[in-house]
């Protein structure tokens, strides 16, 4: 597979297009960013851990019949990934409450909420990713109603799926976000699981001491971020070598 030019790039991703149009490499860079791009940095390992880390979710989930649009690492920073139309929203599920839901509803850090909770976010950093319902998201013409619906099994797919692997490491999931779409090859068919599984887009925390493990550490000025990161994936199994 030929690495041809750069189509798109993120807060912390390089998209590159290839020779084949229904394949494109992402490029996991140092780069952190927190409010919307108004703290940044760079941590050294960062992009080769989340790398690793994100193609051993991806393949636990698609060991769990969960559609992704990952097909393999190419090197230490890249991975194979199929090119896609993704949908402008995300999909987040909240197992304890945290960050923005305990602002938004004076709720403690840290309850247990009975029964996993999601919700819609628009994507938009201009707006800071508003949260919206099903009747913003299908009227105004961001996803149908069968799409919203399989974003919605999805992601609480992934939930009985990552929830009890973090589990047994001693990990509490938090909370994270997803992002689904189309594969361009496969424009009409199911949606399938896009963007990026690390502990930048998810909320980890130590069973036991409650410690935080994912980007609230850079969120929070708490140190030895990328040091956690690799903590994580060494106790979920991710192969860092």
């Amino acid at each position: 597979m030929e690495k041809r030019e750069e189509r798109y790039r993120g807060k912390a991703k390089t998209v590159y297009g290839t020779d084949d149009p229904k394949f494109v490499i992402m490029h996991y860079r140092d780069d952190v960013s927190a409010f919307d791009g108004a703290k940044l940095a760079k941590l050294e390992q960062k992009g080769e851990t989340n790398n690793r880390f994100n193609a051993y979710v991806m393949g636990r989930l698609a060991g769990a019949g969960i559609r992704t649009h990952f097909v393999r690492m190419l090197n230490d920073r890249e991975s194979l990934v199929k090119a896609m139309r993704m949908l402008p929203v995300e999909c987040v599920v909240r197992n304890v409450v945290a960050g923005s839901m305990a602002k938004r509803y004076g709720l403690e850090e840290g309850m247990r909420l009975p029964e996993p909770l999601f919700e819609f976010f628009l994507k938009s950093d201009a707006l800071h990713d508003p949260l919206v319902n099903d009747d913003h998201i299908r009227i105004l013409g961001w996803a149908t109603a069968d799409e919203i619906a399989q974003m919605k099994a999805l992601t609480h797919r992934v939930n009985a799926v990552l929830r009890p692997m973090f589990s047994d490491a001693g990990i509490d999931l938090v909370d994270y976000k997803l992002e689904f779409g189309h594969p361009l090859d496969d424009p009409y068919g199911p949606i399938v699981l896009g963007d990026e599984f690390t502990p930048d887009g998810c909320r980890l925390w130590d069973a036991q001491s409650a410690e935080k493990m994912d980007k609230d550490r850079f969120r929070r000025d708490l140190g030895n971020v990328i040091g956690k990161y690799r903590e994580v994936a060494t106790r979920i199994g991710v192969p860092l070598d």
